[in-house]
C-alpha cells in the first residue's frame, strides 16, 4: 500500500511539473522580449529542464531535479506576474478609444460611445459620441451571440433598451493593435489588454451580422428593473476601472462571457459556475436553465427565432436596424 501511494504521489507530481513546463515554455515563447531565436532557445531550455525533472521524479535524483526546476519556475512566475498590460499603443481604429461614464441620479453620461458607419471592414467612418441615458427607463436587456467557432464558441454582447427607443450595446473585446492578427492561443498568454466597448447596436452588432457575415443570434433576457440598473452600473464601473488600470485579456478566464458573469455577480446576481461559461457557445442554454430566457418555448426554438442574420442583412445598417432585428424574437414574461 505504501509503495502504491508513493507511486501515485510521484505520478501526480509529474503531471503538475509537466503542466507547468508546457505552460512556461509557451509563456516564454509568446512574451519573452527579444529575437525569435532567443525566445525559442529559452523556451526549449525550460522545456528540456521540465522534461528532465519529470523523468527525474522517478529516479533517485528527483530532489536535485525538483530543486532546480522549482527555483527556475519561481523566477518564471515572478517575471510573469510583473508583466503589466499597456495603456498606450497603435490600437485598431474601432478600439482606439475607451468608454468612460458618470452617473448623476438617474442620468448616465458616457464619453466615447462608438457609432461607426461601416461599409466594409476596411471602409468605415469613425464616429465617437457623448451620449446620455435615463437608466430609470431601461425596459429590456438583450443578449447577442456572434458565433465564430462553430456551435461551441461565440462572442457575447449585452444591449440595454430604453423607453425612448434607444439601445446601448456593450461588448467586452480584445484590444488589438492595428497590425495584430487574431489568435486565441496567444490571448491565453497576455498578448493583449481587454477593452469594454459601448456602442450603437448597428455598429457593434451590425459589424458582425452585416459586414463580417457572422451567424448572430439574439436572446431577450428576464431581468428585473433593479437588476438592469445594477448591471449597467457594473459595466460603467468596469469600463472606468479599465481606463485607470488596464487588465490582460485571457481566452479562458477573462473572455467576453466570463467577464459578463463576473459583472453580473458584481451587480448582485447569483449564478452558479458552469462549463458553458467557458465553452460559451452554449451560454444561452445555461441562461435558459436559470430561467433567464423565455421558458414558454423550447431552447431550440429560441435559437431558431433568435437568428437575426437574415433580417439584419435585409434591413441594412439603417436607423431602423434595432427594431428590425427584434421582429419575432420571443420576449420572456416578467
Amino acid at each position: 500500500m505504501r509503495g502504491f501511494l508513493q507511486g501515485m504521489a510521484r505520478f501526480l507530481l509529474a503531471l503538475a511539473v509537466g503542466y507547468l513546463t508546457a505552460w512556461g515554455a509557451m509563456a516564454l515563447w509568446f512574451k519573452l522580449p527579444g529575437p525569435d531565436a532567443i525566445q525559442w532557445l529559452v523556451a526549449a531550455a525550460f522545456g528540456a529542464l521540465g522534461l528532465g525533472t519529470v523523468v527525474g521524479i522517478f529516479t533517485m535524483a528527483r530532489l536535485r531535479w525538483l530543486s532546480v526546476f522549482a527555483l527556475t519556475a519561481i523566477v518564471l512566475l515572478v517575471w510573469w506576474n510583473s508583466l503589466a498590460p499597456p495603456s498606450e499603443g497603435q490600437w485598431s481604429p474601432e478600439l482606439a478609444r475607451q468608454v468612460t461614464g458618470t452617473i448623476e441620479g438617474d442620468v448616465l453620461t458616457l464619453e466615447n460611445v462608438r457609432a461607426f458607419e461601416w461599409r466594409s471592414e476596411e471602409d468605415f467612418t469613425e464616429v465617437w459620441a457623448t451620449r446620455s441615458y435615463d437608466i430609470s427607463q431601461i425596459e429590456s436587456v438583450d443578449l447577442f451571440m456572434s458565433y465564430w467557432g462553430g456551435r461551441n464558441m461565440a462572442h457575447l454582447m449585452l444591449s440595454f433598451g430604453f423607453a425612448n427607443g434607444d439601445y446601448l450595446a456593450w461588448s467586452i473585446e480584445v484590444r488589438r493593435r492595428s497590425d495584430d492578427s487574431f489568435s486565441p492561443v496567444a490571448d491565453f498568454f497576455k498578448a493583449h489588454p481587454i477593452a469594454i466597448v459601448a456602442a450603437e447596436e448597428r455598429d457593434v452588432v451590425g459589424l458582425r451580422s452585416n459586414i463580417q457575415k457572422a451567424s448572430v443570434r439574439m436572446f431577450r433576457l428576464r431581468v428585473p428593473p433593479e437588476g438592469s440598473r445594477d448591471l449597467i452600473e457594473a459595466y460603467v464601473a468596469g469600463a472606468n476601472r479599465l481606463v485607470e488600470e488596464p487588465h490582460w485579456f485571457n481566452s479562458v478566464f477573462t473572455n467576453c462571457s466570463r467577464t459578463a458573469i463576473l459583472l453580473a455577480r458584481y451587480a448582485g446576481a447569483t449564478l452558479p459556475a458552469d462549463w458553458r461559461i467557458i465553452v460559451n457557445g452554449y451560454f444561452p442554454d445555461y441562461l435558459y436553465d436559470q430561467g433567464a430566457l423565455a421558458t414558454d418555448v423550447s431552447i431550440e426554438e429560441l435559437y431558431r427565432l433568435g437568428d437575426i442574420s437574415e433580417r439584419a442583412r435585409s434591413e441594412g445598417l439603417t436607423e431602423n436596424y434595432s427594431q428590425a432585428i427584434r421582429d419575432g424574437v420571443p420576449t420572456p414574461r416578467r
